[in-house]
C-alpha cells in the first residue's frame, strides 16, 4: 500500500473521523463495552436500546453505531430511514447466536399457552416471533405487570431469566443462552479478591451466573452500575461486568478505584468481549467514509420487530437506558 492510500493514524484519524462525522452529518454511538478512544469520540456513549432511541431522536443522516450487530440492527428498526452503519459486521453476540429464529419458532409453537418475554440481545427475526423486549434495566417493571397465571417463555438469557424467576418467584420456561463475557466471572477469584478488599461492595450484571450474583451488593444494567458507582459511599467497587464500563466510572469518579471482577484465571483478561473488541478506530472511519458496511432490514420483519420493542417502551419507558451518557445534542427529526 502506498503512502497516498495508507489510512490516517493518531490525530489524523480523530480529525478524518470528525471531519467524515460532520461530512456524512453522522452520529456515532458507543456502547460501555467500547474501547476508551471509541467512548471518547462518540456522540453517546450508553446501554443498546437508549443509544438507538437517542439517535432516532437526532437529525442525522448516519447512525455509526460501535457495538454488535443486534444492537446496531435495533438502530435501524427504530430509525429506518436512516443510514446505519456498523464498523465490523462480524461483531456478533453470544445470545443472539444461541437463539436462532427458527428453533425459537418451534419453541414457542411448543407452547402456544406462552408468551414470550424476550431480552433484547437477540436477532431481529426473534425479536418479531416475541411479545415484548426487555432490557435488564426494564425487565423486572415489565414482569411486575404480567399476571402471575400467565405463562412465561424467557430467552435467550437463562442467567437473567434464572435472576427475575427467583426474584419474583416467578417459574418461567428458559432458553439456555448465555453470554460468553459474563459466564466467565469465577466465584474463586471473586472471594479472592473480595479478602483483598474488605469492605468493597460488588456490583453484578444480571446475566452473571446465581455463583457471582449471589455475592453482589448490587445488580443491574450497565448504566445501573455506573449511577451505583456514582452513589455508592465506599472508595473501592468491584465490577462484574465487561470492563471496558470502568472507563467512564473512572472519568466520573477519579478519587474512586474500580476493579474488574476476575476470570477463572485471576484476571480480566478472558472478560473482554472479543465481539465488541472488533470495533476500532480504524474501522469506523472506514465505515465513515466508504458508509459500509450496512445494516438492511426487510420492512415486514422490522415493522413486527418493532411492535415487540413499542410494547416494552409502552410498559417501562421510565426504567430503559437510565444513566446513559450523552456529549452532543441534535434537533430532533
Amino acid at each position: 500500500m502506498s503512502l497516498l492510500t495508507r489510512n490516517p493514524t493518531g490525530t489524523d484519524l480523530l480529525a478524518e473521523i470528525d471531519r467524515l462525522r460532520k461530512e456524512r452529518n453522522a452520529v456515532i454511538l458507543a456502547h460501555y463495552y467500547q474501547t476508551p478512544d471509541i467512548q471518547d469520540i462518540a456522540d453517546f456513549v450508553g446501554d443498546s436500546l437508549e443509544l438507538s432511541r437517542k439517535a432516532a431522536a437526532t437529525d442525522a443522516d448516519v447512525i455509526a453505531f460501535c457495538g454488535v450487530k443486534f444492537m446496531a440492527d435495533t438502530a435501524k428498526i427504530l430509525s429506518p430511514h436512516k443510514t446505519v452503519i456498523l464498523p465490523d459486521m462480524d461483531a456478533g453476540c453470544s445470545l443472539e447466536d444461541s437463539c436462532p429464529p427458527e428453533k425459537f419458532r418451534a419453541f414457542r409453537t411448543a407452547h402456544p399457552d406462552h408468551i414470550a418475554l424476550t431480552y433484547i440481545n437477540c436477532s431481529t427475526e426473534v425479536k418479531a416471533l416475541s411479545d415484548i423486549i426487555v432490557t435488564s434495566s426494564s425487565a423486572e417493571t415489565i414482569l411486575a405487570q404480567i399476571p402471575p397465571e400467565q405463562k412465561i417463555i424467557f430467552g435467550p438469557d437463562r442467567h437473567l431469566g434464572g435472576y427475575l424467576s427467583r426474584k419474583f418467584n416467578r417459574e418461567m420456561l428458559l432458553w439456555p443462552g448465555v453470554c460468553i463475557v459474563h459466564e466467565a466471572f469465577s466465584e474463586t477469584e471473586l472471594l479472592k479478591l473480595k479478602e483483598q478488599h474488605p469492605g468493597a461492595p460488588i456490583a453484578a450484571h444480571p446475566e452473571c451466573p446465581p455463583t457471582i450474583i449471589d455475592h453482589a451488593d448490587y445488580v443491574g444494567s450497565t448504566s445501573g452500575i455506573l449511577s451505583f458507582a456514582k452513589t455508592f459511599p465506599g472508595d473501592t467497587l468491584i465490577v462484574a461486568t465487561e470492563p471496558h464500563i470502568i472507563h467512564q466510572m473512572q472519568k466520573a469518579l477519579p478519587e474512586k478505584q474500580f476493579i474488574g471482577a476476575p476470570g477463572a484465571d485471576g484476571n480480566c483478561s478472558c472478560n473482554i468481549c472479543p465481539y465488541m473488541a472488533l470495533n476500532t478506530m480504524e474501522k469506523l472511519y472506514v465505515a465513515l467514509r466508504d458508509l459500509s458496511p450496512q445494516v438492511e432490514i426487510e420492512e415486514g420483519i422490522r415493522v413486527k420487530a418493532k411492535r415487540s420493542l413499542d410494547r416494552m417502551l409502552e410498559m417501562a419507558s421510565g426504567t430503559v437506558g437510565m444513566g446513559d451518557l450523552g456529549k452532543v445534542a441534535f434537533s430532533g427529526d
